[in-house]
């Protein structure tokens, strides 16, 4: 038992990564979800319609999706130090970009771009994977990521205040280049304490990054598969923004975009081959195996917890309001309650894992949050409103633990590729989100409830062909020798 714990007051050794890395998770989900508690007064600044404040909602996420497989490559070859500390860097002139916008382009240019520090979470992923042994590491990754993403509830309690300090019709301006003031001096901090491995150890790099290894046929196949709904996604999202929908983008672009996409993925499927061609002439040696399968399930949990979250989030106050005909302020504090459980959930969520079982944590944690969303397909005005929102959190519980135990898994598949692997998971919320905000915009609150639990009950049985890490996994050392790594 005492091999589980982590001396959360220690700010040494594989500690102090954990800390320095959470907040600077925590400041990217901050300076990524700035703009969404200031949106009264922005729309105000610009007279934005309903229909372009959606579009800016919208837009806010469409670069998360390709950044975070892009970001979770980068990291594996250039390390967790340099990757986070030029993400923060970077996010902190787009910040101070969109605080000083003077127009709608200007304000949807500069928050497209910041979907970019959405990435951030994968980062971090590899570096707690690199200090923290097998039997640690889910409760590790949780308290990083349910900490870390923390920080956009942090900013809707913290800048509507401080944008009023500021005062004046250019207060939330000065709250937003704020958080992109932290951001930039955490960016230094960072770099100068943080490192890749504890002394001593090898980080290592996977051969290729233009795509992921596999090591079968029938791997590379399910590779290119599991591609198909992150462009599916962001054609979503251009649907979205076109003529068709909020008139953002022409149909000239919007045909642009799709050709693009569809370019994109020919492009990507390409580097696979020549990433992985070789598994059609040789097998790859036993010892360097793994299945690709446990990626694509891990993909598919995310999905349906990451991506709900996300998706419930962002309609939750709504509900609550047009059921219970409560004010907005209070359908928004009684809301919060589903992102504040990331505090507990998720490191909940990680410890289960280490302490009982990868496969059945997540498999009982999936059952849970299938259940609970059922139980909210079922909510409505004659429900006591205290039952409603208990309803609410104890379904949150199991999504973001959920979350939790599906990034405890993540570091033991495969160490070199941990950056990659994250990245992708890391999308498949996004997608979730995407293809559930989609379903809502058709459909009434109950039946996207609904909806979510019976993918939810899909994904489930899915993850009983979840293998359970055991053993090594082996890594190659510059010299040529193999080095074995405790996945157990």
């Amino acid at each position: 038992m005492s091999e589980l714990k982590i001396n959360l007051f220690s700010f040494s050794g594989k500690t102090r990564t954990l800390h320095l890395t959470w907040f600077a998770f925590f400041l990217s989900f901050m300076v990524w979800f700035n703009h969404a508690p200031l949106m009264a007064s922005i729309k105000e600044t610009f007279d934005l319609t309903t229909q372009e404040v959606k579009a800016l909602l919208i837009i806010n996420v469409a670069l998360t999706i390709p950044a975070r497989i892009i970001v979770g490559a980068l990291v594996d070859r250039v390390g967790p130090r340099i990757m986070f500390s030029s993400l923060l860097f970077i996010s902190s002139f787009l910040c101070f970009f969109f605080a000083l916008a003077d127009s709608y382009e200007m304000l949807l240019a500069s928050r497209f771009m910041l979907g970019f520090v959405g990435a951030g979470f994968v980062i971090g992923i590899r570096m707690i994977g690199e200090w923290f042994p097998a039997r640690q590491v889910g409760l590790a990754e949780g308290i990083y990521g349910g900490w870390g993403n923390f920080g956009s509830a942090a900013a809707a309690m913290t800048l509507p205040t401080l944008a009023l300090l500021y005062g004046g019709e250019n207060g939330w301006r000065y709250a937003i280049a704020t958080t992109g003031g932290i951001t930039l001096i955490y960016s230094f901090v960072y770099y100068k304490l943080a490192r890749n491995t504890p002394k001593g150890s090898t980080y290592f790099k996977p051969k290729k990054s233009a795509a992921m290894e596999v090591t079968s046929k029938g791997d590379f196949f399910l590779y290119l598969v599991m591609n198909i709904p992150m462009y599916a996604a962001l054609s979503v999202l251009t649907w979205k923004l076109g003529p068709d929908n909020l008139g953002i983008l022409t149909a000239a672009i919007t045909s642009g975009i799709y050709l693009g996409l569809a370019a994109l993925y020919l492009y990507q499927a390409w580097h696979i081959w020549q990433v992985n061609g070789h598994v059609f002439k040789q097998d790859v040696p036993e010892i360097h195996r793994y299945q690709f399968k446990q990626v694509a399930i891990l993909d598919l949990a995310y999905m349906v917890t990451f991506g709900s979250e996300l998706a419930v989030v962002s309609m939750l106050p709504l509900f609550f309001m047009d059921t219970f005909e409560i004010s907005m302020v209070t359908a928004g504090l009684l809301a919060s309650g589903f992102a504040f459980m990331n505090l507990v959930a998720r490191p909940s969520g990680g410890f289960f894992s280490d302490k009982f079982g990868r496969r059945k944590s997540l498999t009982i944690l999936i059952a849970g949050l299938a259940v609970g969303y059922f139980i909210l397909a079922n909510i409505n005005s004659s429900w006591p409103l205290v039952l409603a929102v208990a309803a609410t959190m104890a379904c949150s519980f199991f999504v973001q633990a959920g979350e939790g135990a599906v990034f405890a898994i993540v570091p033991l598949i495969k160490r070199r590729m941990t950056g990659q692997i994250a990245g992708m998971a890391g999308a498949y919320g996004n997608v979730g989100a995407v293809i559930f905000l989609t379903v809502f915009s058709f459909v009434s609150p109950q039946i996207f409830f609904m909806v979510i639990a019976a993918s939810a009950l899909v994904v489930l049985v899915a993850v009983q062909f979840l293998d359970e890490p055991k053993g090594h996994t082996a890594e190659v050392l510059e010299d040529g020798t193999v080095q074995m790594i405790d996945v157990g």
